[in-house]
């Protein structure tokens, strides 16, 4: 079983909030005022979602938040994810995004579970500029110390994603290309979304595709690395081979046309797009006492309206009903 939505898009990977809950207040993201908005279900809730879409052919599984390491259960997740196999046998690819604040008490426990990669977000390598950004003082060394844990345990390739923001930390570019050589973890760039609480993003705002590898490329030359389609990144290597970028550039190079995921809010919500302005409330079937026959039914209904694209930077965009911490990451 495949599932496929009306544009032909093979639809593989699915991303799943256990909490919007962050213990970080990050400029692009919070306001610093607002908590938690909705519910966390129990763990056995998110289990049953996964259950139903791996049957519907989904591979891949990203745990997002909010911040999920923050969760209770998170490692019994990863434990309980792992054992499932795809209706050909085969094990998931589990992946987490965390801001890594307590990755490196949790990093071992949770390889051992079965987590196969992480994806830290971190925006600058210098501490008072990720302090000015993430409004968490001392955060800086908690992170690198998760970083460097992930990297020994083995989790690799460890991502490290850095949302750039004009007037914030474009100038830690070139630094991010050291970071990225000297610690052997993959960076990876975000062009700043329009998915914040503020809601004050401009296009002024986005640091560029085209701006970051001219930047990067005053520092060395870099050499673009072939993707799947469906990879949200463009990746890049440096001319000597030691270290590897990613940019992901939704607003100046969307790759909407080929996007293969979907995902599941902390509350139990579908959605088709992380600009959508609608969802779709999975776990509201569940509480009505929907088969897992019916559920698939749903979730196949569901996929049918997937957006072709989004439409940011156009005169008829319409923000996401809700805004990044409230979607998952």
């Amino acid at each position: 079983m495949v599932l496929v939505d009306k544009f032909g898009r093979e639809i593989t990977d699915v991303r799943i909030s256990i909490t919007d809950r962050c213990n970080y207040k990050c400029v692009y993201c919070r306001t610093g005022n607002e908590g938690a908005l909705y519910a966390d279900l129990p763990i056995a809730d998110y289990l049953r979602m996964s259950r139903v879409l791996i049957g519907l052919g989904i591979r891949k599984v990203r745990i997002t938040g909010g911040e999920p390491l923050l969760r209770k259960g998170v490692v019994d997740f990863v434990r309980e994810l792992s054992r499932l196999r795809t209706p050909q046998g085969e094990r998931l690819d589990i992946a987490m995004t965390t801001n890594g604040h307590l990755l490196a008490e949790m990093v071992q426990p949770l390889k051992d579970a079965g987590l196969d990669r992480v994806t830290v977000s971190m925006d600058a390598v210098d501490p008072d500029r990720f302090a000015r950004i993430t409004r968490v003082a001392n955060g800086y060394d908690n992170v690198l110390a998760g970083i460097r844990a992930a990297r020994q345990v083995g989790l690799s390739p460890v991502k490290v994603n850095c949302v750039l923001m004009r007037g914030f930390n474009e100038d830690q570019i070139i630094p991010f290309g050291m970071f990225a050589r000297e610690e052997g973890v993959v960076v990876r760039f975000i062009e700043f979304m329009p998915l914040e609480e503020e809601r004050v993003w401009s296009p002024d705002v986005v640091v560029t595709l085209d701006e970051i590898v001219r930047r990067m490329s005053e520092y060395r030359p870099l050499i673009e690395i072939a993707h799947e389609r469906s990879e949200t990144a463009r990746r890049y290597r440096f001319d000597d081979g030691i270290g590897e970028i990613g940019i992901i550039a939704p607003v100046s190079h969307p790759f909407c046309g080929h996007c293969s995921r979907i995902r599941i809010t902390s509350d139990g919500k579908i959605r088709t797009c992380l600009f959508s302005i609608w969802d779709h409330d999975l776990h509201g079937q569940m509480r009505r006492g929907a088969s897992d026959a019916e559920l698939a039914e749903f979730i196949r209904g569901v996929v049918q309206r997937k957006e072709q694209r989004h439409h940011i930077g156009e005169p008829d965009f319409v923000p996401a009903s809700r805004t990044m911490v409230h979607i998952g990451g």
